[in-house]
């Protein structure tokens, strides 16, 4: 059955993989008040990286994918995807007011009929709010949970690949759900809502917690003088019981972290693994600096190259990374921090040959694949991701 869908936040990073994965199959609409990555898609010019983007958007386009900033389309559609999550505030909790203003606008243009599709991960019980919020209004739209589960980079290959979750009030609400994913050929998993929301916070909270394992024992090892990763290639050689043991590294993003505070909120703040998972993880670039004041007590009088400003390997994406906050920490800490990366977009930063020429010791921020073949100058590099292979050790 081919659709009328509209995306509403289409130009971002779950938006558009999505926009993009439905064209072949439905009649798309994206809709952004992004005015600047509206124009810059509808010149089929991909706002982020994400493998195989560009061409799909240029297909999309040349299929009749609107691009707009206006919401006159929206009511003409059968089912509208919302891409808008639940942030949390200064306060590490959930805020709503994004969603309520877009309930808001909403109200504008929706007509009795339509399916409201939920997309970004939400704080449990969202879906029922805006559930009740037209129930109250006596409005017949069908609200259903539909999380996205793809990985930043690599999102179009894996929503065509991955299971996707649905669910729905009702077996309206559901059958809407279905028809919007089924042309993609993946499985589809029905929860009732509140579980489709657990089972996303979930997945990301069980993501950031294992990360905390991970870098837990590599400040243990390193306070011990020993070589974190030296441990950790024998627990895992051939051994399948720590195999899912991930690596040491900053973990951040615009999801993981937020999405255990998020859970903790629910939980009415009784979550202290969650919280200690935060610690550690947010401790971890305090720790490095202390680690190089050991390793050179004259820190305060060197240049500290950062290399990689990204949440993560080969991303355009710098929302909530950690990178920002060791250079903060190393500003204080030494002479001049010099910062750069190949893909992100920040008036901050600079060449990366000037970091090459003038920094006395390099950190890896995000290990981009290039940052292991740079000349570095015979300079020391720490490298608490191990991305040189010469393990941990300062």
């Amino acid at each position: 059955m081919r659709l009328k869908v509209a995306i509403i936040g289409g130009c971002g990073h779950v938006g558009l993989p999505l926009a993009l994965a439905l064209a072949p199959h439905h009649d798309v609409i994206i809709y952004d008040i992004n005015a600047a990555a509206v124009a810059q898609v509808k010149r089929g010019e991909m706002p982020f990286r994400d493998e195989g983007g560009e061409q799909a958007l240029r297909e999309a386009l040349a299929r009749g994918l609107i691009v707009t900033t206006s919401p006159e389309h929206l009511s003409s559609c059968d089912i509208l995807v919302a891409v808008i999550g639940t942030p949390v505030d200064e306060h590490l909790n959930p805020s709503f007011a994004v969603f309520d203003k877009l309930l808001a606008q909403l109200d504008e243009v929706l007509r009795d009929g339509q399916a409201l599709v939920l997309r970004s991960t939400v704080y449990p019980g969202s879906s029922e709010r805006v559930q009740r919020h037209f129930q109250k209004r006596g409005r017949k739209v069908e609200v259903a949970f539909c999380p996205e589960r793809v990985a930043e980079g690599v999102a179009l290959h894996e929503i065509r690949k991955l299971p996707q979750i649905i669910s729905g009030f009702s077996p309206e609400g559901v059958k809407a759900a279905r028809d919007l994913f089924s042309p993609l050929g993946v499985e589809l998993i029905e929860l009732s809502p509140l579980e489709a929301e657990l089972a996303k916070l979930f997945t990301n909270v069980y993501r950031y917690i294992s990360f905390a394992v991970a870098n837990q024992f590599y400040m243990v090892a390193s306070e011990w003088n020993i070589d974190p990763y030296r441990i950790l290639h024998a627990m895992k050689k051939d051994y399948p019981r720590a195999a899912h043991l991930p690596m040491p590294g900053f973990a951040a993003g615009p999801c993981l972290f937020k999405d255990t505070m998020q859970l903790a909120a629910f939980n009415n703040n009784q979550f202290f693994l969650g919280h200690s998972a935060m610690l550690v993880n947010e401790g971890l670039p305090q720790f490095v600096v202390q680690q190089m004041q050991r390793r050179w007590p004259d820190l305060g009088q060197k240049t500290v190259g950062l290399l990689g400003m990204a949440f993560k390997a080969e991303s355009d994406d710098p929302r909530e990374s950690l990178s920002y906050k060791l250079k903060k920490i190393l500003e204080l800490h030494s002479a001049q921090v010099l910062t750069c990366d190949p893909y992100v977009s920040d008036a901050r930063l600079v060449a990366e040959e000037q970091v090459l020429e003038q920094a006395d010791v390099f950190v890896i921020g995000a290990p981009h694949k290039r940052y292991k073949t740079l000349d570095y100058r015979g300079k020391p590099v720490v490298d608490v991701w191990n991305h040189l292979g010469h393990g941990g050790k300062l």
